[in-house]
């Protein structure tokens, strides 16, 4: 069912789920379960809103973190009155934690900012490694506690390893030695996994999950169900790619269109207050390449108002559209880029191809050519080694979407 579309909103009062009409902010129980949610541990009221800042795409200057740039962006964010940042290790091949240290940590005191970070699969091979990595984690973004720590992407491809290596375990030991105020999950699978993490680890306090109105009912992310499977065990929400990497403020011309028509803000806005409005959620997250980005973004999460019965019609008629342009769903995270054998710029052919079936142009064939797809790194180079769908966040099946890709543009001439 299309949640736009049928105006349905599960709404959460005294512990049990009803179906109500309208956007979930008609309710006034969302404001019970918001505050029951976050006001159980005193930690929580330190986080002022619910936008966050996430050191996933920061801006960039030949291959380095632009420290100027981003400087001003942490500046701008705090003095907006918002205080949640969130990394990993592997974020910009490590440079991202670093950012954080030279950007935030060394320029303001420790109760200036909620920090999240996470445990990541490949940084550890036994349990004997993590300890070793988190410490490496606290020194690299200059603190000596993490406010919340998460289980990285958690799913079925590695959540064995996690098991088997104790990390659960180890996380919550640091919990108790005041190493970590808050332990959680960021989590990319089927909410039949989820369910089973959280029945077998029911002290996890938060949940990460993908959510955006494009995912909402996309059979391979699930957002919703995922979404519910968290309001079933009471878990608050932080959410990532409420823009979808991108894609839900670059949005085809007629989808674009509708969105104007409401004179009402950028199609980031819509994407993140649509996310924002659901009860339970504890923090919208949204990766932030430019000042620009952020101030539109701060100017409509500073005051919060769900999306009204307008908007949400307008986001329905979003939804279809998007759905009709048969995209690739990729949100451009570069998770598969870093252990190509080929170094095939995978999210970037991704999006040259989503171009192409928008516009129907010339300029997709340009950059795809002289730019992105350079000789010796062309969809058609692919070896098919399957360690970019290894990783994947969406559960692409990469090897076949460049073989289309390769199709698409690098057609034989008679």
């Amino acid at each position: 069912m299309n949640l736009c579309r049928s105006n349905q909103f599960f709404c959460w009062t005294s512990g049990k789920m009803r179906i109500g009409r309208g956007p979930p902010a008609v309710y006034n129980e969302r404001v019970i379960i918001y505050d029951r949610d976050l006001k159980g541990e005193p930690d929580m009221d330190r986080i002022k809103k619910n936008f966050g800042f996430g050191f996933m795409r920061l801006p960039m200057q030949n291959g380095e973190v632009d420290i100027a740039e981003t400087n001003r962006m942490v500046d701008a964010f705090l003095d907006a009155g918002f205080n949640y940042f969130d990394t990993a290790h592997g974020y910009l091949q490590g440079k991202s934690e670093k950012a954080l240290k030279t950007c935030l940590t060394s320029r303001y005191p420790r109760d200036r900012y909620i920090l999240t970070d996470k445990l990541t699969a490949n940084f550890f091979k036994t349990e004997a490694d993590i300890r070793p990595m988190f410490e490496s984690q606290l020194e690299a973004c200059g603190v000596d506690y993490f406010d919340f720590y998460l289980m990285h992407a958690q799913g079925s491809e590695n959540y064995g390893h996690f098991k088997a290596c104790r990390a659960y375990e180890t996380a919550f030991a640091l919990k108790e030695e005041g190493k970590i105020r808050h332990v959680g999950i960021s989590f990319h699978d089927r909410p039949e996994m989820l369910e089973q993490i959280l029945t077998e680890y029911p002290t996890i306090e938060v949940v990460q999950i993908q959510f955006n109105y494009a995912d909402y009912d996309d059979p391979s992310v699930q957002s919703r169900k995922c979404y519910e499977v968290c309001r079933k065990y009471n878990k608050p929400v932080i959410v990532m790619e409420p823009v979808k990497g991108g894609n839900l403020v670059k949005l085809p011309d007629d989808a674009r269109a509708v969105l104007d028509a409401l004179h009402g803000g950028s199609p980031a806005s819509y994407a993140i207050r649509f996310a924002a409005g659901f009860p339970g959620m504890l923090m919208v997250l949204s990766g932030m390449s430019t000042l620009e980005q952020l101030q539109d973004n701060v100017s409509f999460m500073k005051d919060f108002k769900p999306l009204n019965e307008a908007e949400l019609a307008a986001i329905a008629k979003v939804q279809e559209i998007f759905h009709s342009k048969n995209l690739i769903p990729c949100t451009g995270c570069r998770y598969c880029t870093d252990g190509c054998p080929k170094q095939i710029a995978i999210p970037d052919l991704f999006a040259t191809m989503n171009t192409k079936q928008i516009h129907h142009d010339w300029n997709a064939d340009y950059y795809y050519n002289a730019v992105y797809a350079l000789p010796g790194h062309k969809a058609s180079d692919c070896v098919k080694c399957g360690k970019c769908e290894s990783v994947c966040p969406q559960h692409l099946p990469i090897r076949q979407l460049l073989e289309d890709v390769a199709k698409e543009f690098e057609k034989k001439e008679a």
